[in-house]
């Protein structure tokens, strides 16, 4: 497999992330969207280091890296929604109307 087929899969990727965050049917599908989005970065990272001829480590390092703050904004953000939930009894964007107050 060449690099444009690791382009592509990433781009699928991203695409399907950005559609599911822009969506806003549910927070939980942002987050997944979110997650999508980060994965897609990390192929390309690692797609780009592997041939890259003399490359090295750096996409790989770039990806745990990648993987390290996608967990911290997991984390982050899933605490958010079960607040959101606790107070507003929903997890759909569109109800959340006393935060623009």
């Amino acid at each position: 497999m060449g690099l444009e087929a690791y382009l592509f899969v990433s781009l699928l990727l991203f695409m399907l992330g950005l559609i599911m965050a822009a969506a806003r049917r549910s927070l939980i599908y942002v987050l997944i969207g979110l997650e999508l989005i980060l994965n897609a970065a990390n192929l390309n990272l690692v797609a780009f280091q592997r041939f890259h001829p003399g490359g090295g480590l750096d996409g790989q390092i770039g990806a745990v890296f990648v993987i390290i703050l996608a967990a911290a904004e997991a984390a982050i953000a899933l605490a958010i929604v079960l607040n959101v939930y606790s107070r507003f009894g929903s997890i759909c964007p569109d109800d959340m109307h006393t935060l623009r107050d």
